[in-house]
């Protein structure tokens, strides 16, 4: 089947060629008139055409999104081929570009993202998974590759992906209504209903509403499994393991379900838009979305195909809300814009967490020390025992909560761009927190053996973390000549990132044991007395009240002055651009780029481990940009080098606890192209492509070393110099085919999308990569026939023709339950019709 389906992929793609290569003799037949239309972005903060920006920069325009269906970032993620991602489910997204990616790095406390998301001119980047913004009435999507930093900042070290909305317009009334119902292959009906409403409220005002709901049908299966623990070991008489007592068998009947992972959003955004006069303009917009799953989206190898084995509830929900405010205006010749934004993100998750009950029961299963027996299982070496004494079910769940709260502020201002000389300079402050809430839980587990306070919770983390940013930026330009100019930038930065709390187990004071693991240095034991020191060098001191809300005390922070203070890390710098750019005509743009981006360093969840620092990206990029054959060829390309210093990577450390270290450097190579040609009338033939070849410089040891040599004891190498780098395939790219023509009083029109990656590796330690298995390559083609008359649209459209098991992330629910790997997997073969109108 797997070779069928490359069969055909390759015969459209042969098709696609045959017909690039007869554009020659078609393109007699067109004009420059039909097919001279210009792409507008703000990439560099100011409207400019598309091929006038020397910047590798793909965008996708309302026209584009609309034809290809794009509702969310899985939808226009394939579409640009220097993106990449990690996710588990919707809402749990990291983003990647260039391959720039240690991988791991997708968690409420681990590392900043590299890639900025923008919604309009404000950020709505966030720690632990990338906004899903439903996609509908968007003017267009930017994907801006390579370090942004001077005009984007922070989080836009490896690119930046900005979503512009349309604005109301008070020229005239108009609206929208499109809906869809579809039918997943080996899983549920699902469907949408979409809608935009823009009202003139006068000459010099308007607003515009837009709503949605959306409903996915699952396609994994909960099947029905057992598992089983260890029971009470059996010695000899030496002390020596023969065999083990009977254990406890459990099994998933209460949760067997079949297409259990749905997903439902709805949500709406609401725009003003006010003339103040002929230079002002003020734009107030709200945005509100609520996405819930239930189930997993990813499949087990070890259980079937689409199908896993859990053993209780799964189930997210992410809900946030923006308020944003954009003021333009002009004080004489100059622009000045404003621009601020309050979000609002809350998301729940309760995951079941009996792989890891699993993995630990088979990892205690004969634990010795110096040769002596010690322990067997979870039953033997763990303390899981209700009020009565009681050995109870080991199986854990995991409650967890984030509550993100995000402002920022833009005040920038640009000179006339029609002059030789221009510049745009502002000033950026920004601060993001998030209250952390993971709650593991073992139900009734014994007070006593439980996180003080927290009757069946045998770890806790109860975390606030705050990362503030501060920014003066600006570019300047000077055109040397007619046709060559150049542009130097800069932004110096200033981060202050702080983490304070608690986290893990609780302490019985009449122990031992102190907890359901009996761990007597963990949790409570580490939280600060009043005198300073922790209650683990001090028994009898009394602890000092928690400083985050839900936590029995506080064992992350420092203490100063009798106090508890967050734990912190802070740096200035600066990061820049350089670039020379030369026009020898309208349709041919070349430069050169010299640019550096960062990310700020922060502090690690478990407090004795050290901070990390900063890392950097430095680019040196050549590009060309041209349009040919009148108009009726677009094609662009770029060639980069890219140098990571120190990089920053998060791994599941022990306890399966998140760890962010400095690795090593690493060098990506690449080279990235799109093309956009129109031979004929009513024929587009788009595609884009990329290559990388992403490399560690140094060896990445197990334990930190600056000198890579990992020569200490104990201190393995866990990636040689040399090793690919995580995450993104080496081959990236899609093509997209659409053919119009006339059909009676209307226009039909046919289209075909393919999709196609190489193969990757899921993490850059090797023995963990070869535990999980390569992220296979994969190839999707997508076909849809419609036809539009008057102001109505209708579509049948047909998603993952070939019902292909594309692999998009291949990870293990803890860092000791690699045996049980788990493959996030899209969605399979999907058949369904959209009706549109307009008025």
């Amino acid at each position: 089947m797997r070779v069928h389906v490359s069969r055909r992929a390759l015969l459209l793609a042969s098709l696609s060629s045959t017909i690039l290569t007869s554009g020659t003799a078609w393109a007699q037949e067109a004009s420059k008139t039909d097919y001279g239309d210009e792409i507008v972005v703000t990439a560099q903060k100011r409207e400019e055409n598309l091929q006038d920006v020397p910047i590798s920069i793909q965008a996708l325009g309302t026209k584009k999104l609309d034809q290809l269906n794009v509702a969310n970032f899985q939808d226009f993620s394939k579409l640009l081929p220097s993106v990449s991602f990690q996710s588990s489910q919707p809402g749990v997204t990291t983003v990647y570009m260039r391959g720039v990616a240690s991988g791991g790095d997708g968690n409420h406390s681990g590392s900043l993202p590299s890639v900025g998301v923008y919604l309009d001119e404000q950020p709505v980047t966030t720690i632990g998974g990338t906004l899903d913004v439903h996609i509908y009435d968007i003017a267009r999507i930017e994907s801006l590759a390579g370090p942004q930093g001077t005009l984007y900042g922070a989080s836009s070290q490896a690119g930046t992906i900005r979503i512009i909305t349309n604005k109301p317009d008070p020229s005239a009334f108009e609206g929208r209504v499109d809906g869809e119902i579809n039918s997943i292959k080996h899983g549920g009906m699902g469907g949408r209903l979409e809608g935009m409403l823009n009202a003139p409220i006068s000459p010099m005002a308007a607003v515009r509403f837009v709503g949605w709901y959306q409903k996915d049908a699952g396609y994994i299966d909960n099947v029905p499994g057992t598992r089983s623990f260890l029971g009470a070991p059996i010695l000899d008489e030496g002390g020596n393991l023969v065999g083990n007592q009977p254990g406890i068998t459990v099994n998933n009947n209460a949760f067997v379900e079949k297409n259990f992972n749905d997903a439902e959003v709805y949500g709406g955004r609401a725009a003003l838009k006010v003339d103040l006069d002929d230079n002002w303009t003020v734009t107030p917009t709200l945005l509100y979305q609520k996405q819930t799953s239930h189930g997993t989206f990813y499949q087990d190898p070890k259980v079937g195909d689409l199908q896993v084995q859990r053993f209780y509830p799964d189930k997210r929900t992410d809900k946030f809300i923006q308020a944003a405010l954009t003021i333009e205006g002009k004080i004489g010749n100059f622009d000045i814009t404003y621009a601020g934004a309050y979000l609002d993100r809350k998301a729940y998750q309760i995951n079941d967490y009996t792989d890891y009950a699993e993995a630990y029961d088979q990892l205690y299963a004969n634990y010795t020390y110096e040769g002596d027996f010690v322990c067997s299982g979870l039953r033997g070496c763990f303390y899981l025992q209700d009020n009565a004494g009681n050995t109870i079910d080991p199986r854990q769940y995991i409650i967890g909560t984030d509550h993100f709260r995000k402002m920022s502020q833009e005040l920038r201002i640009a000179s006339p761009q029609d002059e030789r000389f221009r510049v745009v300079a502002g000033l950026f402050y920004q601060r993001q927190s998030n209250h952390i809430h993971q709650d593991y839980i073992i139900p009734g587990l014994a007070d006593a053996l439980s996180v003080n306070g927290h009757p069946g919770t045998l770890w806790l983390t109860e975390q606030k973390r705050v990362d503030k940013d501060y920014a003066v930026f600006g570019e300047a330009s000077f055109d040397i000549t007619s046709t060559v100019t150049l542009t130097g930038g800069g932004r110096y930065y200033k981060y202050d990132n702080s983490l304070i709390g608690f986290f893990g187990f609780g302490r019985n004071p009449d122990g031992p044991p102190y907890n359901g693991a009996a761990s007597s240095r963990t949790g409570v034991a580490g939280c600060y007395t009043t005198t300073g020191e922790i209650l683990r060098d001090n028994p009898d001191g009394t602890l000092l009240p928690a400083t985050v809300e839900g936590s029995p005390c506080t064992n992350l922070a420092d203490y100063v002055n009798g106090k508890l203070v967050p734990k912190r890390t802070k740096d200035t710098g600066f990061t820049h651009r350089l670039n020379l750019t030369w026009k020898p005509s309208e349709d041919i743009l070349a430069y050169a780029t010299w640019s550096r981006g960062f990310r700020p360093g922060g502090i690690n969840r478990r407090g004795t481990i050290a901070p990390y620092a900063a890392d950097f990206l430095t680019n040196y990029e050549l590009g060309l940009k041209t349009t040919l054959a009148g108009g009726m060829v677009r094609l662009n390309a770029a060639v980069y080098l890219q140098d990571w210093k120190r990089f920053q990577f998060s791994f599941l450390g022990e306890n399966s606890f998140t760890e962010i270290h400095n690795g090593p450097n690493a060098r990506i190579k690449g080279i990235e192209a799109d093309v956009n040609i129109r031979p004929i009338q009513g024929l587009t033939i788009a595609a884009a492509a990329s290559y990388t070849d992403a490399r560690t410089r140094n060896n990445l040891c197990e334990i930190d070393d600056p000198t890579y040599q990992c020569t200490d004891p104990g201190n393995s190498i866990a990636a040689e110099k040399g090793t690919r780098l995580p995450v993104t395939p080496k081959f990236n790219g899609n093509a997209t085919l659409r053919y119009q023509f006339p059909v009676g009083p209307g226009e039909m029109h046919f289209q075909s999308v393919i999709a196609h990656r190489s193969s990757a590796t899921p993490d850059i330690r090797v023995p963990t990569a070869n535990a999980l298995g390569r992220i296979r390559g994969s190839t999707t083609v997508d076909f849809a026939l419609g036809f539009d008359w008057s102001n109505y649209s209708f579509e049948l459209f047909l998603q993952n023709a070939f019902d292909e098991r594309a692999e998009l992330s291949r990870f293990s629910n803890c860092g000791q339950c690699d045996g049980r790997v788990q493959i996030l997997v899209n969605q399979p073969q999907t058949i369904g019709a959209r009706l549109g109108a307009k008025f």
